[in-house]
């Protein structure tokens, strides 16, 4: 395309998705410039260590030592953030840049989730983009799917699966019968997951990444304190196993609904129907479903991190910027978008599972079918498996009750003399959810 001015593209991060950033460019940039209407190029990056091997040929840009840098250089048109973290670098060159009139891409879900509405503001005040498309499951299109392709419709509800290791751990532990601490060790070998994983397996990357689902979804200020977290860690092979059952498959799902004016946002291993599309979402992949009052159910599934598809997604978002669509970060307006109060746990209700570990004597079952019955939970089953070393497990699914309900009855398990720690309780999803 000659005579055709270039985007001119500062990259941030040049780990494996910078990286992989600079190779999908190099490699469908003829089709890339078809589609954008121009060439996209990159003209300067930065990183940590500049002698660092990344597979790429990275002499043929400029190469800026200081990130923040990179929003006010005369070189570059549009500014990539692939730093991370909420905070520090990563926020200092979202700011700059998007006051400097510069758009800006980002895969950054701990910022937007910390800092979204700010940027959003900033966005509109320079009018330039805001685009996140790797922020949240990958190279899967939920972003764009949800802020331009249902953007004619109410959604009353987001759910799905948005972290590849807890999916990939509770596959193995389902598909081969190994505890938690087990796998994990082996994802970690594999690269599944990181050293401290606990950003992954205590449900944080999930929670980020659906504040921004649920801003999107339903025009609402991204509110990440507000969603109730709770990961995979306490989940045994004893779990899967009971949950299979009784017909269920267990994963690690983020849920966000509107009930009145208050707004549900929970990240929470869930029991999910084996018949249920999230059931079939297996390893690392993620799933998003979300419900339209017009378009009916819209499912998206596929890889939810690498090199490749989150690439894909930075990409994307450049080619959007190339032919100058401009619309706002999170659907609409920032000064449109609605501040929900938090749903408390009475206004949450459905079917639970509850697993505790008691003393093996006579007796304990009464006490635990007292403390269900004064908090006024039904039991649809209850299940007490072989035990040993005088130690049982006790397995309760409820009928559809208030979550207050189930946190009442739990508190009052945990207290009982037989009680062998805290009970773990998960919601079950509707099979028509």
């Amino acid at each position: 395309m000659s005579g055709v001015k270039p985007l001119k593209v500062g990259i941030a991060g040049l780990g494996t998705v910078g990286a992989g950033v600079v190779k999908l460019l190099d490699a469908n940039a003829d089709l890339i410039a078809r589609r954008a209407g121009r060439p996209i190029v990159v003209s300067a990056v930065s990183a940590r260590d500049r002698r660092r091997e990344r597979g790429v040929d990275l002499g043929r840009f400029a190469w800026v030592d200081d990130a923040t840098q990179l929003a006010t250089r005369d070189d570059v048109d549009v500014v990539v953030e692939l730093v991370g973290g909420a905070d520090g670098p990563a926020l200092t060159l979202a700011r700059g840049s998007l006051l400097a009139h510069k758009p800006f891409v980002t895969a950054n879900k701990a910022m937007l989730a910390h800092h979204g509405l700010l940027l959003a503001e900033l966005a509109e005040a320079a009018q330039v983009p805001l685009k996140f498309e790797a922020a949240v499951a990958g190279g899967i299109p939920v972003i764009k799917g949800l802020r331009e392709g249902a953007a004619a419709n109410e959604l009353s509800r987001v759910t799905g699966i948005l972290n590849g290791t807890c999916n990939y751990i509770l596959t193995r532990m389902e598909k081969e019968g190994l505890e938690f601490g087990d796998v994990l060790a082996d994802a970690q070998r594999l690269g599944y997951a990181e050293a401290d994983p606990s950003f992954d397996i205590d449900g944080i990357d999930a929670a980020h990444k659906l504040s921004i689902l649920a801003s999107l979804a339903f025009g609402t200020r991204p509110d990440f304190p507000a969603v109730e977290v709770q990961g995979i860690r306490d989940i045994r092979l004893a779990d899967i196993r009971q949950a299979a059952a009784l017909g269920f498959k267990i994963r690690l799902t983020g849920l966000a609904e509107v009930l009145g004016d208050s707004l549900v946002q929970r990240v929470h291993p869930t029991l999910v129907p084996v018949g249920h599309l999230l059931a079939a979402v297996e390893g690392p992949l993620n799933a998003v479903m979300a419900e339209g009052n017009f378009v009916g159910r819209l499912f998206f599934s596929g890889r939810g991190a690498g090199e490749g598809p989150t690439a894909s997604a930075v990409v994307a978002d450049l080619i959007d910027i190339a032919r100058g669509e401009n619309g706002p970060a999170f659907a609409m307006p920032a000064m449109a978008l609605a501040g929900l109060k938090a749903a408390g746990p009475m206004a949450r209700a459905g079917r639970y599972y509850i697993r505790l570990s008691v003393e093996d004597r006579p007796g304990v079952l009464a006490d635990i079918t007292a403390a269900l019955r004064d908090a006024g939970v039904s039991i649809e089953s209850l299940i007490q498996p072989a035990s040993a070393d005088s130690v049982a497990l006790v397995v309760m699914l409820t009928h559809h009750v208030s979550e207050q309900a189930v946190q009442h009855a739990i508190a009052t398990m945990e207290s009982l003399p037989a009680s062998l720690g805290a009970p773990l309780f998960m919601p079950i999803l509707d099979a028509d959810a």
